[in-house]
C-alpha cells in the first residue's frame, strides 16, 4: 500500500517536516521511509523521463554521500546510509520498466499471484515449440546430426519473432503506463489486470530468448 505520510524530525536541526529524502531546512539526509518515486523527488508517474532520473540520482547522490558525513553524530551517519541506500535501490528499480510495473503492483498491494506465473494461455503453444526447437537442437549436437544448422536457421527465425513479439508487449506496457498516469480511468482494476498479464508474458519471453541465445552462444563456441 502506498506509504502513509507522518511528520520527521531531523536530527540535525530538529525541523518537523512531512519525509523526504533531504531535510528542507539543513540539507542533511533523513532516515525517511518513502516509496521510491519519493526517493528520487519525483512525481509518482509510470512513465519517466530517464534523463530526469538519472539526473535527479546523482545529484541527490552526491549530497547525501556517507563520505561527508564521516565525523558526523551517529545519527547523521546513520540516516546517510540508509538514505543512500534507499536513492540506489530506487534508480535501480524505476530506470527499467518492467521493474517499475512490479513495483507499481507491489506498491498498490496488487502482487502478481501464483497463477500469474503460470504460462500465459496465448503463449502457451509458442512456449511449448520453442522448447521442442532447444530439445532437438541440443539432441542433433549430441548425435551429430545433420539436421544441426537446419534446426538453427529456424531457432533463429523463431527469436526474430519471439523479439518482435516483445516489443509489441513493451508498446503495450507504455500504454498501460500512460492509462494509470491520467488517474486510472473509471476500472482502475483493469489496469492493474493488464499489468499483470503484460508483465507475466514479458517475463516468459525474456526465458525463451534467454534460453535461445545461450544455445546458440553454445554452438558459436564450438
Amino acid at each position: 500500500m502506498p506509504h502513509v505520510l507522518t511528520m520527521l524530525q531531523c536530527p540535525s536541526c530538529a525541523r518537523r517536516q512531512e519525509p523526504r529524502i533531504i531535510c528542507s531546512q539543513c540539507g542533511v539526509p533523513l532516515a525517511a521511509d518513502l516509496d521510491l518515486f519519493a526517493a528520487l523527488e519525483l512525481p509518482r508517474l509510470l512513465q519517466i523521463d530517464i534523463a530526469e532520473l538519472e539526473s535527479a540520482y546523482h545529484d541527490l547522490g552526491r549530497r547525501i554521500h556517507p563520505d561527508h558525513f564521516a565525523s558526523a553524530p551517529p545519527e547523521l551517519r546513520d540516516a546517510s546510509l540508509r538514505a543512500t541506500a534507499l536513492v540506489t535501490r530506487a534508480y535501480r528499480t524505476l530506470r527499467d520498466p518492467v521493474s517499475r510495473g512490479l513495483y507499481w503492483l507491489d506498491l498498490y498491494g496488487h502482487k502478481l499471484a501464483e497463477n500469474n506465473k503460470q504460462v500465459p494461455p496465448d503463449l502457451a503453444e509458442l512456449v511449448f515449440e520453442v522448447q521442442e526447437q532447444l530439445s532437438e537442437l541440443r539432441s542433433a549436437r549430441g548425435e551429430q546430426e545433420a539436421g544441426t544448422r537446419e534446426t538453427m536457421i529456424d531457432l533463429r527465425a523463431k527469436r526474430a519473432s519471439l523479439q518482435g513479439l516483445m516489443d509489441e508487449l513493451y508498446a503495450e506496457l507504455v500504454e498501460n503506463f500512460a492509462g494509470f498516469d491520467a488517474g486510472g480511468g473509471p476500472d482502475p482494476d483493469r489496469l492493474f489486470a493488464e499489468l499483470k498479464v503484460i508483465l507475466s508474458k514479458i517475463a516468459y519471453l525474456k526465458t525463451l530468448l534467454r534460453d535461445i541465445d545461450r544455445e546458440l552462444d553454445s554452438i558459436k563456441a564450438e
